[in-house]
C-alpha cells in the first residue's frame, strides 16, 4: 500500500548557484535516421513550406523554446565532408555514411541547416569533422560560415547564394575521439594535439568563436577521466568549454534504481569539473573552463529494433525510443541535475530533437506529436530562466541495486528577478511513496502560488502517440504559501512545477 512520507526545501534568496544559461536548453541534430529526412525536412508533407521543412516540426521546437542546436554530428561528423552539403543540390554527391551503415544523399547541408535554425529560432552549434579531416579543413569551414565576402571561402559561400555570414558563435572540435567506434579514433595525446591545432587556425580565421573540445565518450570509458586530463594539457588555453555524454537507460526494469541514475550524471559533472580545475592550476592560470553536457538522455527502448535494420538504406527509421511516463520523470531528474550546476555547466544539448532519441516524433506524411519527455524540458526551458538558487534538501533516502542513500526527492529553484517570481521545479522519484514536501522561502517577499503543474500516471509505462496523449501534465498540484512556507503533496512518482508569482 502506497503511503507517505515528508521531505523538507529551504530557499533563500541570497544563496545562489549562478546564472542559468539559456543554452542548457539546447538540443541536437545529427544525420541519422530521421532526424533530418522525414523529420526536420520532408518536401511535399502538407506542412512542409518552400524550403521543404516542415513546419509542424517547427512549431513544436519553437514551443520547447530550444535556444542552441549542435549540429551535424555526432559520430556522423567523423567521416563528414562539409563541402558535400554546399552547392546545387542536384550535383550533390550521395555517400556512404559508415558511422550509421547508411547512404547520406547531402541534400541538407550546412546551409539547409542554418536556414531551418533561423526558422526554428535556434542558434547552430557547429561541430566540425577531427576524424578523416583535420585543422585545415575546420578553419576552411568557419572561413566559409563566417568571413564576410572577399575571400577564397566566404566568396564560395556567396556563390551559393549566401551573402550575409552565418555567424556561428560556438563550435565542437570533433566527437567521441576517445571511442573505438568512431571514424578514425585517436589517444589523448593524438587528439588534443589535433584539437590544439584545429583550436589555433580556427580562432585566427575567427577570433570571436568559442570552442568545444571533447571530453570522454561516456564516464564507463577506460580511459575516463584520465582523457580529460590530457586532453586538456594541449587545450586548456584554446578552448572555453569541455564536453560531457551520458544516455541513461532501463534495460532491467528496475524502477527505483533508473530514476537513481541522475546521481551517476552529479557525480560525472563533479569529476570533468576537478580535471578542468586541476589543469588550470597546474598551467596556473586564470581562465575557468566550463562544462558543455551535449548528449545526454535516456536511450535504451530501440537498441534491439536498431539491429534489424537493412544497412545502406536513406534515413532509415534508427533510435526511435518510444518514451514512457517513467523515462519523462528521469528527463525531469536529469534536467534538475545540470540546473543545480548552472555556475559550471553552460550548455547542455538533449541528444537529439526530432525522431532519433527525440521528444519530437514523426509519422512520414503524417503527424507529429509530443512524446512524454517533451513536458519536463518543455517546462524547465520555459520557467527556467534566471538565477539557481543553492537548495537546502532534507529528504528521505533509500538504497537500489547501483545507489545508496538516493533522496526520494530532486529539486531545486529558479528565481525570475526581471519578473520577481520563483519557481520550483521538484521529483519524487520514489516508485511508491509520495512526498509531503515544504519549503521555507526566505528574502523573497510577499509571493503567490500562480500555478502547480503535475506530470504523474498510475502507469509508468505510460506512452504518448499521434493522436494519443496519455502523458501530459496538469494544473492540479494544489501547492500552497503561508506565511513563506510553501507546502505540496508530491505523487509517487512525478514532476512537479510550482510557480510562485509576486503577491
Amino acid at each position: 500500500m502506497a503511503s507517505s512520507q515528508n521531505a523538507r526545501m529551504t530557499l533563500d534568496r541570497d544563496f545562489v548557484v549562478g546564472r542559468a544559461d539559456p543554452r542548457i536548453y539546447g538540443s541536437f541534430i545529427e544525420h541519422i535516421g530521421r532526424a533530418v529526412y522525414g523529420g526536420i525536412f520532408e518536401p511535399g508533407h502538407p506542412t512542409a513550406d518552400a524550403d521543404g521543412f516542415r513546419k509542424d516540426v517547427i512549431d513544436l521546437v519553437r514551443e520547447l523554446g530550444v535556444p542552441f542546436i549542435r549540429y551535424p554530428g555526432g559520430n556522423f561528423v567523423s567521416g563528414y565532408d562539409w563541402l558535400d552539403g554546399v552547392g546545387p543540390v542536384a550535383t550533390r554527391p550521395r555517400k556512404k555514411d559508415l558511422a550509421w551503415k547508411v547512404v547520406e544523399p547531402n541534400t541538407v547541408g550546412v546551409n539547409e541547416f542554418v536556414r531551418w535554425a533561423g526558422k526554428a529560432g535556434a542558434e547552430v552549434n557547429m561541430s566540425v569533422n577531427l576524424g578523416t579531416r583535420g585543422p585545415d579543413e575546420a578553419r576552411a569551414l568557419v572561413e566559409y560560415c563566417n568571413h564576410p565576402v572577399g575571400t577564397h571561402w566566404s566568396d564560395l559561400r556567396a556563390s551559393h547564394g549566401i551573402q550575409e555570414p552565418h555567424r556561428i558563435r560556438t563550435w565542437c572540435l570533433g566527437n567521441e575521439m576517445d571511442g573505438p567506434w568512431q571514424i578514425c579514433h585517436k589517444t589523448a595525446e593524438e587528439y588534443g594535439r589535433a584539437a590544439a591545432e584545429a583550436a589555433k587556425v580556427m580562432k585566427w580565421t575567427d577570433p570571436g568563436i568559442e570552442l568545444v573540445a571533447c571530453g570522454s565518450s561516456f564516464p564507463g570509458m577506460p580511459t575516463y577521466p584520465q582523457w580529460e586530463s590530457t586532453v586538456l594539457e594541449h587545450v586548456y588555453e584554446h578552448v572555453e568549454y569541455v564536453s560531457l555524454h551520458c544516455y541513461y537507460g532501463n534495460p532491467e526494469n528496475d524502477s527505483a534504481n533508473f530514476l537513481a541514475k541522475s546521481l551517476a550524471m552529479d557525480e560525472q559533472i563533479r569529476t570533468v569539473i576537478a580535471a578542468c580545475d586541476l589543469a588550470k592550476a597546474k598551467k596556473r592560470s586564470k581562465k575557468t573552463l566550463h562544462l558543455s553536457f551535449d548528449e545526454w538522455n535516456v536511450w535504451f527502448h530501440s537498441h534491439e529494433a536498431d539491429r534489424k535494420v537493412e544497412p545502406w538504406s536513406i534515413a532509415p527509421p534508427i533510435l526511435e525510443d518510444i518514451y514512457t511516463f517513467e523515462d519523462a520523470v528521469m528527463v525531469g531528474c536529469l534536467m534538475i541535475t545540470l540546473l543545480r550546476h548552472a555556475d559550471r555547466v553552460k550548455i547542455a544539448c538533449l541528444a537529439q530533437l526530432v525522431n532519433a532519441i527525440a521528444p519530437i516524433m514523426t509519422k512520414t506524411g503524417g503527424p507529429a506529436w509530443r512524446q512524454a519527455t517533451f513536458y519536463p524540458f518543455l517546462h524547465a526551458s520555459r520557467f527556467g530562466r534566471g538565477t539557481v538558487l543553492a537548495a537546502a534538501i532534507d529528504s528521505p533516502r533509500y538504497d537500489t541495486r547501483d545507489f545508496s542513500a538516493v533522496p526520494a526527492l530532486e529539486a531545486t529553484a529558479v528565481l525570475d528577478e526581471e519578473r520577481g517570481g520563483l519557481t520550483v521545479f521538484a521529483v519524487n522519484r520514489s516508485p511508491k511513496d509520495s512526498l509531503a514536501l515544504s519549503a521555507e522561502l526566505r528574502g523573497f517577499g510577499k509571493l503567490s502560488v500562480a500555478e502547480h503543474l503535475v506530470l504523474s500516471s498510475s502507469d509508468l509505462k505510460a506512452v504518448n502517440g499521434p493522436g494519443s496523449e496519455k502523458v501530459k501534465p496538469q494544473a492540479s498540484g494544489g501547492a500552497k504559501l503561508d506565511g513563506g512556507k510553501l507546502t505540496a503533496q508530491l505523487a509517487a512518482p512525478s514532476w512537479n512545477v510550482i510557480r510562485l508569482a509576486p503577491a
